[in-house]
């Protein structure tokens, strides 16, 4: 007699239980109202952006500083450029000391050091932002005795570490320990191995985790109240008090003029399409490097 297995043709898979074919379809369902119940407030609240700020952007939005109160027209192109410039302070100090750091609790951090960094990383993370703020006010603003970008730059960097040092160190630790004996067994240093293979394997995973960190403090104002202050004119001086589109934002939308407000919108709505393209942008540079590398 011939059996299924010498006949592929005759054989036929099991048939799959009612039950396990109603609890599939009822997780799936699941899984997709979760997506839209994350996907519908973010676009509800893109859409209402758009709708209110889309109006008040024009070229002398892009390119102009404030006018004074009162007066029609004007914009935050000092606002946006003084947001560049305390970000890109940010993220000089706080990017490389935030991966240095998970990468020593990826590697080396199983003591008492590193249980200590750990518990003040997560620690820092559920820290408000205001109290970050009077913090760097204290430590920079009270010895350089004026406000700054310099200042403004050290409160958002002081918030991008905890969160880029935890994520650093989680994407560290999926690397297979199979790759570093690999390298081990072909000479190779530990402290090579760490930055040319470890590292670079956990390359994704750490831009995310980046861009997680520069996402979250963009929008950030309290902490630049206290350092930044806000500034009414073009500034390119770390040492000098320095506009931002948040605290722009913020300093309109408690006014009384209604052309205020309506540039408030277009600020919140300017705000957010520079953080997805400035996020998009790196992932896209960071994506093509790997492919390359990979080549």
């Amino acid at each position: 007699m011939s059996s299924p297995a010498d006949n592929p043709s005759e054989f036929t898979a099991p048939q799959i239980s009612l039950w396990r074919r109603g609890l599939n379809n009822l997780v799936t369902v699941a899984a997709i109202t979760a997506v839209i119940i994350v996907l519908v407030p973010l676009i509800a609240v893109f859409g209402y952006l758009v709708y209110k700020g889309i109006g008040s952007i024009n070229w002398a939005f892009l390119t102009q500083t404030p006018k004074p109160p009162g007066e029609v027209g004007g914009g935050m192109a000092n606002a946006v450029a003084g947001s560049a410039l305390i970000l890109a302070i940010g993220s000089v100090v706080g990017v490389p000391i935030g991966i240095g750091a998970g990468i020593y609790l990826a590697e080396f951090g199983r003591n008492r050091l590193g249980d200590l960094i750990r518990f003040t990383s997560d620690v820092l993370n559920g820290v408000p932002s205001i109290i970050v703020g009077i913090v760097a006010y204290g430590l920079v603003v009270l010895s350089q005795g004026h406000f700054s970008a310099l200042a403004g730059g050290a409160a958002l960097a002081i918030m991008m570490i905890p969160t880029i040092t935890r994520t650093t160190e989680e994407m560290l630790l999926l690397v297979p320990h199979a790759v570093r004996e690999a390298a081990y067994g072909l000479g190779v240093s530990k402290w090579r191995t760490t930055l040319s293979i470890t590292l670079r394997t956990a390359t994704s995973g750490i831009i995310t985790g980046v861009m997680l960190a520069f996402a979250r403090v963009a929008g950030e104002t309290a902490p630049l109240l206290f350092t930044a202050f806000g500034n009414q004119y073009w500034n390119w001086k770390i040492n000098q008090p320095t506009a931002a589109l948040p605290l722009q934002i913020f300093t309109y939308a408690i006014s009384p003029y209604d052309e205020w407000h309506k540039q408030a919108w277009a600020g919140a709505l300017i705000l957010i399409v520079l953080i997805v393209l400035s996020v998009s942008a790196v992932r896209f540079v960071a994506g093509r490097g790997m492919l390359k590398g990979a080549g």
